[in-house]
């Protein structure tokens, strides 16, 4: 219990720190709305590219996820270990102190764990979202699934578009929709490309 006590204790010190907050909702609503586009993406070059297999789609679409989620999972957690190790490095200097062995430097590590596997699920999250059609709908034709796993995808750019414009101190609703717009463009210039093969 206290070493569950102690991780709680870790986290909610790593949330106080005023990096941590702004750092965890700006990689999560961009890694969102990436992986979206990359979902999107790949439902078009199969769902619609004439492949008859449900699961074929759905371990295309999750090995995709999966494959993003580590890329920027990994990549956040190098730069934002950059970023606090030169934060860290400023405090030493400034305090002629090394910092190695305090809660300052536990409290960080703590943070760069938690934007790193904030943004590994931001993915996962998306694909449960627009994946949903293919795993409920089992009856229905594959384009069908498609469209409705479209519709759900411009939901999640409309909804992320929006998280954008209120963080922005934007009209959320004018964000959201024009993310969906684009979304439903960069679907409408995908499925002409794929109409062409």
């Amino acid at each position: 219990m206290a070493k569950n006590d102690g991780l709680i204790e870790k986290i909610q010190s790593s949330m106080r720190m005023p990096e941590t907050g702004p750092a965890l909702r700006r990689y999560f609503v961009n890694t969102m709305f990436d992986s979206t586009f990359v979902i999107l993406g790949v439902i078009i070059g199969s769902a619609f590219s004439g492949i008859s297999s449900r699961d074929v789609v759905i371990g295309i679409v999750l090995t995709s996820s999966v494959a993003l989620g580590i890329s920027t999972g990994v990549s956040v957690y190098e730069a934002e270990t950059l970023e606090q190790e030169r934060r860290i490095k400023e405090i030493e200097r400034a305090m002629l102190s090394s910092m190695e062995d305090t809660d300052i430097k536990s409290t960080s590590r703590m943070s760069i764990l938690l934007i790193s596997l904030v943004n590994f699920s931001a993915p996962l999250f998306t694909c449960a979202i627009i994946l949903t059609p293919f795993l409920l709908l089992s009856s229905e034709s594959l384009e069908s699934m498609a469209y409705v796993g479209l519709g759900l995808a411009l939901c999640v750019l409309f909804v992320t578009g929006a998280i954008m414009g209120k963080m922005g101190h934007h009209n959320p609703l004018i964000k959201g929709t024009r993310m969906a717009l684009i979304g439903f463009l960069a679907f409408l210039i995908c499925f002409w490309i794929e109409s062409l093969s």
